[in-house]
């Protein structure tokens, strides 16, 4: 068949393309658009593509298929190639997915036969090329017609396709002579027709499926199909007959959309029910999209037909409607807005706002408040659909002062039993009302307010009244309705987990208040004393979000209500099974070890270690005390350091005026001077404590005057300093702050005891200024360590310690003036 001949193939949208070719800028040209075939070139047994303009029938394509050619198949509608011919990029743009997968498939079957040689006129040239016409439908042609259908190669199944669809009496004849073999239970033959229709079906015409799904034909047609000889006789004539009922919520006057309502619905029976296992995916692809199309015109329809939007609501809002056709109106009212999906996006979010206006939101706030359980979820499932659409449509209802509060209600059902039917609907829908980063604007902001005012203190006392030791309380809904919650489901308690953790980590600030100042962490944690695992580890999961957030204030929160023992305690419990809670716990320990949370690690450590040591060949375990112990030896160092460039710098500014003077004494002196100097190296090699403070006060004051000889080897191992523990501005009281600041008194005035002494001792008024420069050597060799530790010990910088600080300073200074005088 020529290129002339091409345009006598009917037009079909799943062979319609447009073609576009690579220009030299990088950029697709259009060429047109047109129908594509597969065809034997003209006066050659190769194989190409046609493409024939659909307005004036001229050639925008000719491409001969080679085995050489590399094609590419993208996004279910496109196939490009590079064309040696032109030396170009070429592409095709399907409508329909179909289409591309159709044409898809026979290039890649010309391609695999030429590649093995087997390419001959049997295969693609059989006698259905010369065909012009099908066989009358007799008994006696049945065996021909069959042969026909059955052995056309690839490019034949066009002609097979053009002649049945010429053929305008083909299936009325067809299912005649189906009844007629029925009646006289002719199994043969009603087994010979099954097979020929059955192939029918595969040449994936969309065309022929329009026909035969007409109400004339399509009942004889699924009753052609009961009679497969590979599978027992099931009767799906007597199931949609008798069974099927179509109901009109609100009636349809338009024919042709009750005409693609009740086709939509033979073609899912019949891709789902009677031939799921026999269909390809070309020929399931053009089915979807046949009900997708169906789906589309109904919804246009009823949407632009005022009068039947108007009177479907003036039903629902009427008093006299009996409760049964209430709830047939919103399960249509659900099925119309999930059909829906078919229209554009621009044509979706119109319609929505349509039925805001006309009122759907008022009647799903009547549906949520209904006693059947499957009502209240469709009208969720209709608000999810909302959301999705535009979330602002929602929003505005939620924080309206009068009427039923929707999100009360939303919360109410969160916490509502629904059997075997329990779905997430109501948490999808308050994550997205709650959601601060997709969502932002002042009635997002009032949304959030309004949860955590009137409803977070409910979900958490549901939490509380469900664990053992949480006590037996009961929750209020926004109506003032008791909740029972002692029987709360687990997946509830689940659902209120999730909720929380996503406020965790979109409302920071929020959390940070309401949970510290309620003790929302304790309450959770009293998950971990239920006997379902899975409620344990949402507990932990909660855990783990909280220390995610790398706050000080809540990590200290935790440390200080040793709120990780009920973990530690799970796990520990949990022994060495190795499952979802030992993975959460090791999960969380691993966080704390690789973010170097050094205060958690500290805690952890020292904290637990006793229960925690047992299961030291556990590689996290083990990696967190490793990491635990060179975060001390780390610290040490860097204390150790820190005090010797102090002292260094102090000494200096202290000696710069005495130094001269001090060299010029006699030898007496020196010794004096190289006492307080040997002073200075033990106090400079001696560190600042890992919890901010240096050593005893008594230990101090007898080395720097000499007067007890200490064994420095003993006294090293008699002293164990405790850990460094990061504290924080509320760790610090006052007690401490005045213990703090005796501690240095003391030190002041042994010091100036033993600088008495000192003088004494001596004679001569010329050592006066020796004197002085000891004073100040001494005042100054142990203020800097104090000075140290009271900066080490005052990382939270409060205002009260640094008052205090200052204070001490001044009399300490105050103190080395009267000495030197």
């Amino acid at each position: 068949m020529g290129a002339s001949e091409k345009s006598s193939v009917p037009s079909n949208s799943m062979q319609r393309v447009k073609v576009y070719r690579l220009n030299e800028d990088g950029d697709w040209d259009d060429q047109g658009t047109g129908h594509i075939t597969v065809d034997y070139l003209e006066r050659s047994e190769e194989l190409g593509l046609y493409v024939i303009d659909e307005e004036d029938n001229e050639t925008l394509l000719l491409h001969r298929i080679n085995s050489g050619d590399i094609y590419r198949k993208q996004a279910d509608t496109i196939i490009s190639w590079r064309d040696p011919e032109y030396s170009t990029e070429l592409a095709l743009s399907f409508q329909e997915t179909a289409g591309c997968s159709y044409i898809w498939d026979q290039i890649c079957s010309v391609q695999r036969n030429l590649h093995f040689g087997t390419l001959n006129n049997e295969t693609f040239h059989s006698a259905n090329s010369e065909l012009r016409e099908l066989p009358a439908v007799e008994l006696s042609t049945l065996p021909l017609i069959l042969k026909i259908v059955t052995e056309c190669g690839i490019t034949d199944q066009m002609r097979v396709t053009e002649l049945i669809l010429h053929d305008q009496e083909f299936f009325r004849k067809l299912m005649d002579l189906f009844r007629i073999c029925e009646d006289l239970e002719n199994v043969d033959n009603l087994h010979m027709i099954h097979k020929t229709v059955r192939k029918i079906i595969s040449l994936n015409s969309q065309q022929i499926f329009e026909k035969i799904f007409e109400d004339e034909f399509i009942m004889d047609l699924i009753g052609c199909l009961e009679y497969d000889p590979e599978v027992p006789h099931v009767q799906h004539r007597n199931f949609l007959n008798d069974h099927v009922v179509f109901k009109e919520a609100i009636p349809i006057k338009d024919r042709l959309v009750l005409s693609k309502i009740h086709q939509t619905y033979r073609i899912g029976y019949l891709k789902d029910v009677v031939l799921p296992r026999v269909l390809d995916e070309a020929t399931l692809a053009t089915l979807n999209s046949m009900i997708h199309a169906n789906n589309a015109i109904v919804v246009s329809s009823l949407k632009d037909d005022s009068t039947f939007i108007q009177e479907l609501f003036a039903t629902l809002r009427s008093l006299t409607t009996s409760a049964e056709s209430k709830k047939n109106l919103v399960y249509f009212l659900h099925e119309f807005c999930t059909l829906s999906k078919s229209l554009q996006m621009v044509q979706q979010l119109r319609l929505f706002r349509d039925l805001v206006t006309e009122g759907i939101i008022d009647i799903i706030i009547d549906i949520l408040q209904s006693e059947d359980k499957r009502l209240v979820l469709t009208g969720t499932d209709i608000l999810i659909l909302l959301l999705n659409q535009d979330p602002n449509l929602l929003q505005s209802y939620v924080i309206r002062p009068e009427g039923i509060p929707l999100l009360g209600l939303l919360v109410q059902g969160m916490l509502t039993d629904f059997a075997d039917d329990m779905h997430c609907q109501f948490l999808e829908i308050l994550r997205s009302l709650l959601d601060s980063y997709s969502l932002s604007g002042p009635q997002t902001d009032t949304i959030i307010e309004i949860f955590y005012e009137k409803h977070l203190g409910q979900l958490i006392e549901v939490i509380t009244a469900s664990c053992p030791g949480g006590g037996e309380m009961h929750g209020k809904s926004a109506e003032g309705n008791v909740i029972k919650c002692s029987s709360t489901k687990p997946e509830i308690l689940l659902n209120i987990c999730e909720l929380l953790c996503f406020c965790v980590l979109h409302h920071p600030y929020r959390i940070k208040c309401n949970f510290l100042l309620n003790n929302v962490v304790d309450k959770v944690l009293l998950l971990t004393r239920r006997r379902e695992r899975y409620l344990v580890v949402a507990a932990v999961r909660f855990v783990r979000t909280i220390i995610s957030r790398c706050d000080e204030q809540l990590s200290n929160y935790i440390m200080k209500h040793n709120l990780l023992k009920p973990v530690v305690d799970a796990f520990v419990a949990n022994g060495s099974r190795y499952n979802l809670l030992n993975s959460a716990v090791l999960e969380l320990f691993e966080y704390i070890r690789k973010e170097n949370l050094k205060p958690l690690m500290k805690y952890v450590v020292e904290s637990f270690w006793n229960e925690l040591g047992k299961f030291g060949n556990l590689s996290s375990i083990h990696s967190l005390k490793v990491k635990y112990e060179q975060s001390l030896e780390n610290l040490g160092a860097n204390a150790s350091i820190s005090v010797v460039d102090s002292r260094k710098r102090v000494d200096e500014r202290a000696l710069e005026k005495e130094e001269e003077d001090y060299f010029n004494e006699d030898s007496d002196e020196e010794d004096t001077a190289s006492a307080s100097m040997l002073h200075t190296r033990r106090v400079q090699a001696h560190p600042v404590l890992p919890n901010g403070s240096t050593a005893s006060c008594q230990t101090l004051s007898s080395r720097s005057g000499g007067l007890v000889d200490y064994d420095d080897d003993e006294e090293e191992e008699e002293y164990k300093p405790p850990p460094r523990r990061h504290m924080d501005a509320s760790d610090v009281d006052e007690g401490t702050l005045e213990s703090l600041g005796l501690k240095r008194k003391i030190v002041t005035e042994e010091e100036c005891g033993l600088v008495k002494r000192q003088r004494l001792d001596k004679s001569s008024k010329s050592k006066d200024s020796v004197f002085t420069t000891l004073c100040s050597t001494l005042s100054q060799a142990v203020l800097p360590n104090k000075k140290a530790a009271s900066t080490t010990h005052n990382v939270s910088h409060s205002p009260d310690a640094k008052r205090s600080s200052e204070k001490e300073n001044h009399e300490e200074k105050q103190s080395d003036v009267s000495r030197s005088r």
